[in-house]
C-alpha cells in the first residue's frame, strides 16, 4: 500500500527487493510471445466499435469483460463520441470522465500469487500505469480504483509549459500503436504537488515521473529540485532522461551527465524516495552497459525499460505511420523485452556491489502472456499505457486474470519463481534486431 500524501513514510529498506531465483527453470518458449490479437478499438482513444448493448449491461467488444468492473451506464453512451474525436481531445475528455467516476472501479478480489513487497512498498499486482496518461495528477484516485498495482503520474516539469505544437498524438489502429511528440505539456510542479497533497491515503503505490522544461533547463539543478519537492508526496520518483520529444534530453543518459544529476539529487535530498531511471529502447550495447553502471554507482533503486522508440519497424500501416515522435504499443514489444533481458543480465553483474535493483518492464504489453514475458525476461513489475488507451478500464482485471492463469500454466507458484528465467537466453539476442 502506498504512503499518505502527507509523507508519513512506510518502511523502505534501501537495499530491499525480491531476489532473483537461485535455480531458474529453463523456458520451453523459444521466442518472445507475440501480443494476442485483440479488437482494434478503444474505450478512451479508440476507433469505431460495435454499438454498446447498454440495456443488457454488455461490453461493446467480445475482448473486453466489464463484469469485473462496476461501470456507470453513462460511460458506455459516451464512447461513440470519444471514438470520433482527435486523440488528444478524446484523452482530455477521458480524464474528465474518470474524475466524474464514469470509468467505474475494479471489484475483483486480489490474487495473492500476484502480490509482492519491493522497496518497502506493497504491490497488490505487478501491472502499473505508465507515465503520460495523467500528466497533471488530476485523476489519480479514479485510476487507482481500476485495479492497477501502482500508478505513475507525470511527466511533471519545474514550470508549466504548452509542449509541442498540435497535432502531436496519433493513432496507428492497425498495429494498436501510438506515435506521440507531446513535449511534456503540463501545469508545472506547483500545481502537480498541490493535487498530490490533497490525495490522502492511497490504495496502491504512486510514482512521479519528472522531466525538464524545453527552455531554460539546468538538468542537475532542476532534477534535484524536483525530487526534493516530491519526496514527501510520492512513493518513488522516475527520472525521465529518455523521451525523444525534448531536444537534448536523451543525451543525459550518457555516463558523466547522468552521474552529475544523480550526485545533485543525493546532495539536495538526504533521504530521497526510491529513484528509477527510465531508458530509451534505442541505446546500443555499449551505451546500455555504461548507463547501467552509472545507475548502480549512483545509488538508484531501479530502471524502467523502456520509453518510446524513434525506430520504425517495417510494415507500419496507416497515414500516421510516418509522423515524427515516439512509437509505443505492440511494435515495441520484442525490442523492449530483449533490452529488458540484457539489462537484467548487466544488473546481475553489479549485484554484489550495488545490491538488487528493481526492473520495470514497459513497452508493447497487451495481454497476460506479455506481462509474463516481461517477468521471465527479468522484470519485477510492468507498466503499460497504449493498451489502456485502446482497451480502457476493463483491460486491467483481464490482464490480472490472464497473468495468474499464465503463471500457473507455466508451473510457477509466484512471480519471483518466474522472474528472469529467460533473461540469459534472450539477452544473447538483444542486439540482433
Amino acid at each position: 500500500m502506498g504512503r499518505a500524501a502527507n509523507g508519513a513514510p512506510g518502511s523502505r529498506p534501501r537495499n530491499s527487493g525480491s531476489s532473483a531465483p537461485t535455480s531458474p527453470r529453463s523456458s520451453p518458449v523459444s521466442t518472445i510471445p507475440r501480443p494476442e490479437s485483440l479488437q482494434k478499438n478503444a474505450l478512451f482513444l479508440g476507433n469505431r466499435r460495435k454499438k454498446a448493448n447498454v440495456s443488457k449491461g454488455r461490453s461493446f467488444s467480445s475482448s473486453i469483460d466489464f463484469q469485473a468492473l462496476t461501470v456507470p451506464p453513462l460511460a458506455a453512451t459516451a464512447l461513440p463520441v470519444l471514438r470520433r474525436l482527435p486523440p488528444e481531445t478524446a484523452h482530455a475528455l477521458a480524464l474528465c470522465g474518470l474524475r466524474l467516476g464514469l470509468a467505474g472501479r475494479d471489484t475483483t478480489p486480489p490474487d495473492p500469487a500476484l502480490a509482492q513487497t519491493l522497496l518497502g512498498l506493497r504491490f497488490p499486482n505487478p501491472i502499473g500505469l505508465a507515465a503520460g496518461f495523467d500528466k497533471n495528477a488530476v485523476a489519480l484516485a479514479p485510476l487507482m480504483a481500476l485495479g492497477f498495482g501502482f500508478v505513475e503520474a507525470g511527466t511533471v516539469t519545474p514550470r508549466g509549459q504548452p509542449g509541442n505544437p498540435r497535432p502531436r498524438l496519433f493513432r496507428l489502429p492497425a498495429e494498436r500503436a501510438l506515435i506521440n511528440r507531446m513535449g511534456f505539456p503540463g501545469d508545472g510542479l506547483a500545481a502537480f504537488c498541490a493535487r498530490l497533497a490533497r490525495l490522502g491515503v492511497r490504495p496502491v503505490p504512486l510514482g512521479a515521473n519528472i522531466g525538464l522544461n524545453k527552455e531554460g533547463a539546468q538538468p542537475a539543478r532542476d532534477f534535484a529540485a524536483l525530487v526534493a519537492r516530491l519526496a514527501p508526496l510520492v512513493d518513488y520518483v522516475t527520472l525521465n532522461v529518455s523521451s525523444p520529444n525534448t531536444p537534448g534530453l536523451r543525451d543525459l543518459q550518457a555516463g558523466a551527465r547522468l552521474s552529475a544529476i544523480l550526485a545533485a539529487i543525493r546532495a539536495e535530498t538526504a533521504t530521497p524516495p526510491p529513484l528509477f531511471v527510465k531508458l530509451a529502447p534505442d541505446l546500443d550495447r555499449e551505451a546500455l552497459r555504461e548507463v547501467v553502471a552509472t545507475c548502480c554507482q549512483g545509488g538508484v533503486s531501479g530502471l524502467i525499460i523502456a520509453n518510446t522508440t524513434l525506430a520504425r519497424p517495417p510494415g507500419l500501416r496507416g497515414k500516421a505511420a510516418g509522423e515524427a515522435g515516439g512509437l509505443s504499443g505492440p511494435p515495441l514489444m520484442a525490442r523492449a523485452t530483449l533490452m529488458l533481458a540484457a539489462t537484467a543480465q548487466l544488473l546481475a553483474a553489479h549485484r554484489a556491489t550495488a545490491g538488487e535493483k528493481i526492473l520495470i518492464g514497459c513497452g508493447g504489453i497487451t495481454s497476460g502472456a506479455d506481462v509474463l514475458a516481461k517477468i521471465r525476461a527479468g522484470a519485477h513489475l510492468v507498466q503499460l499505457y497504449t493498451a489502456f488507451v485502446y482497451d480502457g478500464a476493463a483491460l486491467i482485471p483481464r490482464l490480472r486474470r490472464d497473468l495468474a492463469t499464465a503463471l500457473r500454466e507455466g508451473g510457477f507458484a509466484t512471480l519471483e519463481e518466474a522472474r528472469g528465467v529467460d533473461a540469459a537466453r534472450l539477452a544473447e539476442s538483444a542486439w540482433n534486431i
